[in-house]
């Protein structure tokens, strides 16, 4: 299909001004760096200025005047020494006042945006008209480039390391060492030994959490949503494909108030349950957790809801085994690999640490009486383990207890689990052991439990 026969806009006056501006008071790079980057000009010579006078800025005290600036135009080969000088010179006699230096770089942007906006709308068309991929493939991959251009995503290209250090790492070093370095820091999971293994849920994290069936892995993602929002006070999505949200606010209700959640099925609560409930009640009033039960979804579905949603600081999903691939592939294998790649971008593209939980193999049956969960026990894909960032392992030494003589038996504590950090790219690996309240469904580390018995 040949191209929509569409011009492309840009306004001539705000990129001459913007550039114009800096040239007089180089004070006003600083204001144009909040909009603006050189790929956002449309023409390739204010490219080239705006690039020049961005490495001047940052590398050369500041200095940015058109003699500068010309020389290294001149050594870049995009003017000659006298022509560079007075292109230059006339940019900075037709800027009407530095003091709406702003408003023209906001101009420059909004051209930017709209040109990418038409050029990803005729790539769109021609998707659609192709007949290459599916209705629901076209709409995910439109929606993530309509986002990816309101991102400030389009463009971005190769970074010099020093510009990524003073820009980025640097900046956020600061912060995290600032008055208000809660902000920036990991969030907190709400165990204390954990949070030191792993410094907390990191933005753009992929983070998995592996068991056999029935270990917990269901409630400790619970816990671990309520500490997140409750506790750290963020932003939380909570994806179960297995349960339902009146299911999943049944356990949640439980384990805040202290209730056996079998009294919820059976309604039998005594008064002093009521009031606990009812305190419960009023704990989760402004809690900024959100519930979905949307079954065989999809990731690119997962992040559209998340993105909708706006400004949500974590994601959990329950299970992987669950979500459905939106790419049809010849096996299972290749499905999970592909998911397990999506959250992994997912997690990337909006910045926040995303957690699902995953069923282990039964390799860890057959080991005799060391039933320790492995990272090769990761089910259906060895992408997995590739593409998460954190993995840890839920088990409990009690679920075997039939396999053991009545002396071992008495020696296993029933509410003991292990939660091992098998892989972890921000630190070491190691086991931190948890106690499980069964009747509340809920875990709490063993520090805590020591804590308690003294007080």
């Amino acid at each position: 299909m040949a191209e929509l026969n569409v011009t492309l806009p840009y306004n001539l006056e705000a990129e001459q001004s913007v550039l114009g501006s800096i040239l007089i008071d180089n004070k006003c790079m600083a204001d144009a760096n909040l909009y603006l980057r050189a790929d956002y000009f449309y023409l390739p010579q204010h490219k080239a200025i705006f690039s020049a006078m961005d490495y001047q800025f940052m590398n050369n005290g500041g200095a940015i005047d058109p003699v500068i600036i010309a020389d290294a135009l001149t050594k870049d080969g995009t003017y000659d020494l006298a022509g560079g000088k007075e292109y230059l010179m006339q940019l900075a006699n037709v800027v009407p006042s530095t003091a709406n230096i702003e408003k023209y770089a906001k101009i420059v942007q909004e051209q930017y945006y709209l040109r990418n906006l038409i050029q990803v709308s005729q790539s769109i068309i021609e998707d659609a008209t192709s007949g290459a991929g599916t209705a629901n493939n076209i709409l995910d991959s439109a929606e993530q480039r309509i986002y990816d251009i309101r991102e400030g995503k389009i463009g971005k290209g190769p970074e010099k390391i020093a510009d990524v250090i003073m820009n980025k790492v640097y900046p956020e070093l600061k912060n995290r060492t600032g008055e208000n370095k809660d902000d920036y820091l990991g969030i907190s999971t709400g165990f204390g030994l954990l949070d030191k293994y792993i410094t907390g849920l990191n933005k753009s994290d992929f983070i998995l959490i592996g068991a056999r069936p029935a270990m917990g892995k269901t409630s400790f993602a619970l816990n671990l949503a309520q500490n997140i929002t409750m506790g750290a006070r963020k932003r939380c999505v909570f994806f179960s494909l297995e349960m339902t949200k009146e299911q999943l606010a049944e356990r949640l209700l439980a384990s805040q108030a202290g209730i056996e959640s079998q009294k919820f099925r059976t309604g039998e609560l005594s008064n002093d349950e009521w009031i606990r409930l009812g305190n419960a009640l009023s704990a989760f009033h402004d809690v900024e957790l959100y519930l979905d039960d949307t079954a065989a979804i999809t990731v690119p579905e997962i992040k559209s809801i998340v993105r909708r949603l706006k400004h949500v600081d974590c994601v959990l999903i329950d299970y992987l085994g669950l979500i459905q691939s939106a790419v049809h592939k010849e096996n299972r294998v290749q499905e999970v690999s592909e998911i397990t790649r999506n959250l992994k971008m997912m997690a990337k593209d909006l910045n926040i640490p995303v957690i699902c939980c995953a069923q282990l193999s039964r390799g860890t049956e057959g080991r005799g009486k060391t039933h320790t969960p492995q990272l090769s026990d990761l089910r259906e894909s060895g992408s997995i383990e590739q593409d998460a960032d954190i993995v840890m392992f839920l088990y409990r030494p009690d679920y075997y207890r039939n396999e053991l003589s009545e002396e071992e038996r008495d020696e296993v504590d029933e509410n003991l689990t292990e939660l091992i950090v098998a892989k972890n790219r921000h630190g070491g690996v190691g086991t931190i052991q948890l106690t499980f309240d069964k009747e509340f469904t809920r875990f709490r580390s063993i520090d805590n439990v020591r804590d308690y018995s003294q007080s």
